[in-house]
């Protein structure tokens, strides 16, 4: 009896020792684990850097994202600040504008680099200190940024990419368990596609989704009243093959967009302007609208012909671990449901994966999302959200802090999902595993 007293007061201790510990660093901010290590990871992504103030998503959130980044410089408990895609823009451009105004993606990023030098300046301060390990995971909306030049206004800056540059499954050192990627890579509109137009732009990886974007910015430029023309409709015929039900399944998004983003100029105005990743001519929506010639006839496009029997293969290019059929892939498109869905299927429930944290970026969505993995242990989701300076989707200004679990005592590992806004940081999730 004296000796079960004894075990139960040590335990008693034990608990209250970590309770301690939780609630100091509940006190001392999202930055502090309470005590003296550097164990702490912070995640956070979607930030959309341009390099044109008239029409770049993040503005008003400069100084904020820079305020927060000096706290993280500071913190004693910080580890790692992880980027975790869509930190450069190149898609968020007007159509109608060179995004490179002539000259090359090396100007380009000296041009984000001048625009958003309060920002670029702390992280170069960051990573020049050496107490903190900075990485950079790429995304779909800087995924034609080479290496190179992201070293050139971040130099020193960790890269975690895959065997192909534009993408990157990052697993922090001495977390196995710990997952981090855009997502970017399941979404047939924004994954790389290095199969489309090879003869007419060689060697590019730019997919559907830099078009739609292209579009919808240009929309929000012109903010149109009166609009030239409507997308001309296809007709579906019930004896198409799967190659004919996915090409008009891709037509109908694209209807869906042109009638969302409608825009001032005639479908048949050479009016994108590229001059990037292999592309070098002028674009009008025809070119990348599908067409059909006859009523209830062959739907065919003029960019990203065939796209609709090529999403396996681009998967399989994509290192995609449990593929996802083209049907399902178009229907879900834009689906902040099916994005938040691929983290159990790739991961949690893919035998082949023994991750039980895995974090996403891309939907612009903030949230911490319980799961099981398949041998029924508790896993976590959770999304960085964004720091555009108008989010739709959710909460703006957020970013999520991992306190990983002692080995030594019976602790958790914990997320949690922060958002800054008036200057003050204000929890708004926050979930624990143990494994």
């Amino acid at each position: 009896m004296k000796n079960f007293t004894k075990i139960v007061w040590w335990w008693a201790i034990a608990f209250f020792l970590i309770l301690l510990s939780w609630c100091n660093s509940a006190a001392k901010g999202p930055f502090s684990n309470g005590g003296h290590e550097r164990n702490m990871l912070v995640v956070m992504g979607d930030i959309h850097l341009g390099a044109d103030s008239s029409y770049a998503e993040i503005k008003a959130n400069r100084i904020p994202l820079q305020k927060i980044l000096q706290q993280i410089a500071t913190s004693p408990n910080v580890k790692e600040l992880v980027l975790n895609g869509d930190i450069f823009d190149e898609w968020f451009v007007p159509g109608n504008v060179d995004t490179y105004q002539g000259k090359d993606q090396a100007d380009f990023m000296q041009r984000i680099a001048a625009t958003n030098s309060g920002i670029i300046d702390t992280l170069n301060a960051i990573i020049q200190e050496k107490k903190i390990l900075v990485t950079y995971v790429p995304g779909n909306h800087d995924l034609t940024i080479t290496e190179k030049n992201v070293d050139s206004i971040l130099p020193g800056i960790h890269q975690a990419r895959d065997n192909q540059q534009w993408l990157g499954t990052y697993v922090p050192a001495n977390y196995p368990k710990i997952a981090m990627e855009h997502w970017h890579r399941y979404d047939l509109f924004c994954a790389p596609d290095p199969i489309s137009n090879q003869d007419i732009a060689p060697g590019t990886i730019l997919p559907p989704g830099y078009f739609y974007t292209r579009i919808a910015v240009l929309h929000l430029m012109q903010n149109p009243t009166i609009t030239r023309n409507m997308p001309p409709q296809i007709t579906p015929n019930t004896s198409w093959d799967t190659n004919q039900k996915v090409a008009f399944l891709y037509w109908n998004v694209w209807n869906k967009e042109l009638n969302t983003y409608p825009i001032a100029n005639a479908f048949d105005e050479k009016i994108i302007v590229t001059n990037i990743d292999g592309f070098t001519g002028n674009y009008a929506i025809n070119d990348i609208l599908p067409y059909q010639t006859t009523s209830g006839g062959m739907i065919s496009m003029k960019l990203y012909s065939g796209i609709q029997d090529t999403w396996d293969q681009r998967q399989q290019l994509n290192n995609v671990a449990i593929h996802t059929p083209a049907i399902q892939a178009i229907i879900n498109a834009g689906s902040g449901r099916t994005l938040d869905d691929e983290a159990k299927k790739q991961y949690f429930l893919n035998p082949n994966s023994d991750k039980r944290i895995v974090i996403f970026g891309h939907s612009h969505q903030p949230k911490i999302i319980t799961s099981q993995n398949a041998s029924g242990e508790k896993s976590l989701y959770a999304n960085d959200g964004t720091w555009i300076d108008h989010n739709p989707l959710g909460s703006g200004r957020t970013f999520i802090v991992i306190t990983p679990q002692d080995t030594n005592i019976s602790s958790q590992t914990f997320v949690r999902l922060y958002n800054f806004e008036n200057d003050v940081i204000t929890e708004i999730a926050e979930d624990s595993v143990r494994y």
